[in-house]
């Protein structure tokens, strides 16, 4: 099981000034146990339907029927074809698990034209299957992307057989890319009606790309229902979900540090970071004042080129780090040059590890918080917990801080206008 450890936030590591004290958890876990219970009893009544995605065999099976075909017709590229949500989670599970012994996953959430060019010359297309996704069928990047690939396809394969390499992941009952799938004969999996893109990633969205790059499905979901277990815990130290938002909700609120910066130690958790960006920004980007504002980074890298603001800049980050405990084996060569000797034979491991606690010792002697999550090893079963982890935490975040994480109507009225300027003349 992986761990949440916020003891460099504490003020008996950075000073009372700086860290959250004893008494302010203390008073606050009287609150999240309530609003832990309510999350359950919410549940219950159909409220939170993403936190009941990873008990559904049905999409489990559905994606390994899926997989497998795919697999039995020699399909070596997908396209994947979303935005948001839609395309985040798909990367992640393509940084952590593509190879050179897997089928490539191209996610396509980009209409750069430059982008699209490079996509129509680069791509087999009579060998490449086509996976678009869009709940609604009115999201205009994947939309748009869709016609394109879609063109392509009839021209390469001819237009009676297109629909052979197209799936569809949509709204099971109502919308423009369902109607246009019935039309012309394509396979569709479903993404349920109340389950928003950015909680979607145990359902087919997220589901269907690990199965496709050879990942263990049962081991992903039974690590969610693990991380779901611990998470209804009503003892906050005994809960991971509930800490983590005690600690985001105290060092904005009670401390000044609004800005949250996600920072794995680890490339192929590169991209899990920008999702739990869109997930807090969405979720609770909805008061002028009052909610946490997510910033994405990547360790080593980010440390070069920010750790001077963090360091020495305004009192506004708090840093979260995700690291791992089990690394490939990798090891320093020990014929290097004598002025580095003291890395021979070292594994990189080691180097990155040591890279991380310098990062958050250099943190603690200037008193800025920081807290840290320890994966065991990026496999399927902890890369659930993950997740599930971030989901149930904004859930509870929202209780916190009075906002419903559900729904993001301003990304909406920028959708509406963008349509209007394009539909100018269209008739």
């Amino acid at each position: 099981m992986l761990t949440v450890d916020i003891a460099g936030a504490l003020a008996k590591a950075i000073t009372p000034s700086r860290g959250i004290p004893h008494q302010e958890f203390v008073t606050l876990a009287t609150g999240l146990r309530r609003y832990v219970q309510d999350w359950l009893k919410e549940r219950e009544e159909g409220q939170h339907a993403w936190s009941m995605n990873p008990y559904d065999r049905t999409a489990v099976s559905q994606v390994k029927e899926v997989a497998q075909r795919l697999h039995q017709d020699k399909v070596r590229t997908v396209v994947w074809i979303g935005i948001g949500g839609s395309s985040l989670a798909p990367r992640v599970m393509q940084d952590v698990l593509e190879g050179p012994e897997t089928l490539e996953l191209i996610v396509v959430d980009s209409i750069d034209p430059a982008a699209l060019a490079m996509l129509q010359r680069i791509v087999d297309w009579k060998q490449t299957q086509v996976i678009v996704v869009s709940k609604s069928g009115e999201t205009l990047e994947p939309m748009s992307t869709f016609a394109l690939c879609w063109s392509l396809l009839k021209q390469t394969r001819g237009a009676e057989h297109a629909a052979e390499r197209v799936l569809a992941l949509t709204d099971p009952e109502h919308g423009s890319l369902r109607s246009f799938c019935i039309d012309h004969g394509i396979p569709m999996l479903p993404i349920p009606r109340d389950v928003g893109g950015r909680y979607s990633v145990f359902t087919p969205v997220g589901l269907l790309p690990l199965a496709l790059l050879g990942g263990d499905v049962e081991a992903f979901v039974r690590g969610a229902k693990d991380m779901d277990t611990v998470c209804q815990q009503t003892v906050l130290e005994e809960n991971p979900a509930a800490t983590l938002a005690a600690a985001q909700f105290l060092l904005d609120t009670k401390r000044g540090y609004g800005l949250r910066v996600v920072m794995p130690y680890s490339h192929r958790l590169e991209s899990i970071a920008r999702w739990e960006q869109q997930l807090i920004a969405e979720s609770l980007g909805k008061n002028e004042v009052g909610n946490p504002i997510p910033i994405a980074a990547v360790g080593t890298q980010d440390q070069h080129s920010l750790l001077q603001q963090w360091m020495s800049g305004p009192h506004s980050f708090w840093h979260l780090f995700i690291r791992e405990r089990e690394h490939p084996r990798v090891v320093v060569p020990e014929d290097i040059d004598p002025a580095y000797k003291y890395l021979a034979g070292k594994t990189y491991g080691q180097i990155i590890d040591a890279c991380y606690e310098g990062t958050s010792q250099a943190l603690t002697s200037a008193k800025r918080p920081h807290g840290t999550i320890t994966i065991p090893r990026l496999d399927e079963e902890h890369l659930g917990q993950l997740f599930y982890l971030f989901m149930t935490e904004v859930a509870l975040l929202g209780k916190l801080y009075r906002i419903d994480p559900y729904g993001q109507p301003a990304v909406e009225i920028g959708k509406q206008i963008t349509k209007g300027i394009l539909s100018r003349g269209a008739e």
